[in-house]
């Protein structure tokens, strides 16, 4: 069933539902369609997900966890960065709040990747919105807190990866005064308009316990 954004399936789906919520998923997750050759480590659950034995959450687990998803959204940004990511993809939205930064940077750094996802993916958020059927797409008509919040999420989700850089979440260049829209970040405001600071292209030190505070201090040490 295809309602607006929402692309839910059931077990009498037929094989062209599946085919197009299959493509969707790729342009939600992976931000493209992957090749054939990129598959291999998923290449058996898509099979399995177009004949209809697993829902659209099992196969988003069977995604994120391959070396395609890694390499190209984790090992390539920081813990943060990656954090922001994982939440447009699987949730719809932006990081909200410093706060909820830092509840994830601990399960990301404390017990790794597959806890921070499956964190994520089993958490009551996801169930309620997607449940096990439905395609996560971006919720622009949800409730914000803030106006800022608004600007974030709909910044977060108009962004190809890596277009602001990857090392700076926008809950961050947003505090700091920085724009880093075409990947290089300026100071607004009060700054001179011709200080110019690159992104950071390569990732910075795993975070280590409870430091979201030095988290940040590398991603600005190194700006």
């Amino acid at each position: 069933m295809i309602d607006g954004r929402s692309i839910t399936l059931d077990r009498k789906s037929s094989r062209e539902a599946r085919e197009y919520a299959l493509r969707q998923i790729y342009k939600q997750v992976l931000e493209r369609q992957p090749y054939e050759d990129e598959k291999q480590s998923f290449r058996q659950t898509e099979k399995d997900f177009l004949r209809g034995k697993i829902g659209v959450r099992r196969f988003l687990k069977t995604i994120s966890f391959s070396d395609l998803y890694l390499d190209t959204f984790y090992y390539s940004t920081s813990n943060p960065k990656f954090i922001e990511t994982c939440f447009k993809h699987f949730l719809g939205r932006s990081i909200r709040d410093s706060d909820e930064m830092r509840f994830y940077i601990n399960i990301l750094a404390r017990e790794g990747i597959y806890h921070f996802i499956t964190s994520i993916l089993d958490s009551e958020e996801y169930r309620k919105c997607f449940g096990c059927f439905t395609v996560p797409y971006y919720r622009e008509n949800q409730c914000h807190k803030t106006p800022n919040e608004y600007l974030e999420n709909s910044v977060v989700q108009h962004e190809h990866f890596g277009q602001r850089g990857w090392s700076l979440p926008t809950l961050y260049w947003h505090q700091l005064g920085l724009n880093c829209d075409g990947g290089v970040c300026l100071y607004v405001g009060d700054e001179p308009s011709d200080v110019t600071y690159h992104a950071v292209s390569s990732a910075p030190p795993p975070v280590e316990k409870d430091a979201l505070q030095d988290e940040l201090m590398d991603l600005l040490m190194a700006l």
